[in-house]
């Protein structure tokens, strides 16, 4: 295993010191490779030092104008501050630059989605539902997209297919029942209200909801 393995798994047993040591001395022996450096911009990442995080990833583009994933750390970072235009020039130079993957789509998409350009969302998390056709967040998030612009039969369809994935989705549920009210169906609404407060009591929404309906059954 080398030491680039090592240290990322290191990284993933949250033992930052070690790995840092490592990518330490992969810079040290490869200083013009710019790998090192961006993995030690993971590194700062998740420890949430973001303005070392940004020269080290800033270190390693230019050293490689075409080095993707720091365009992609770099993406990660500004969302992280809530910069979503920065953000997104980011995360399309990692696709422009070959980083095929559903994560880069999703947070592009995120950030879109940050910003309620909900239909500009549409495109990238579609994408990166079909790159990760397991993850059941990546899904819920394109429904939720597809929701917003108005495209509810669209959206149900993909919330039918998140509680596939994963049957304790409570926000699925939610929105769900968000669907069957304004399809005039208060009690399809209310099991899937009831579905949501199941899995998360604390489900405010949902607890909303299912007193909107229940006064209204009880009026009728």
């Amino acid at each position: 295993m080398d030491r680039n393995t090592k240290a990322i798994n290191l990284m993933k047993e949250k033992k930052f010191e070690e790995a840092a040591q490592l990518f330490t001395e992969v810079i040290e022996e490869n200083p013009e490779d710019p790998l090192g450096y961006i993995n030690f911009g993971n590194l700062l990442m998740h420890i949430n030092d973001l303005e070392r995080a940004q020269r080290f990833f800033n270190k390693a583009i230019e050293l490689d104008q075409h080095a993707a994933t720091a365009y992609y750390g770099l993406g990660n970072l500004y969302f992280e501050q809530s910069v979503y235009p920065k953000a997104q020039d980011n995360f399309q130079k990692a696709i422009e630059f070959g980083l095929e993957e559903a994560d880069v789509y999703y947070m592009l998409g995120m950030t879109f989605q940050n910003e309620e350009h909900d239909k500009l969302a549409l495109p990238y998390l579609l994408r990166a539902t079909e790159l990760n056709t397991e993850d059941d967040e990546i899904l819920f998030q394109y429904g939720l997209a597809l929701a917003q612009s108005n495209h509810i039969k669209d959206a149900k369809d993909i919330f039918v297919k998140v509680l596939q994935l994963n049957e304790s989705n409570s926000d699925a549920h939610y929105n769900l029942g968000v669907i069957a009210l304004y399809e005039d169906q208060p009690e399809v609404a209310l099991q899937h209200f009831n579905e949501a407060l199941a899995i998360q009591p604390e489900h405010v929404l949902a607890e909303n909801g299912k007193k909107q309906i229940e006064q209204l059954l009880d009026s009728n």
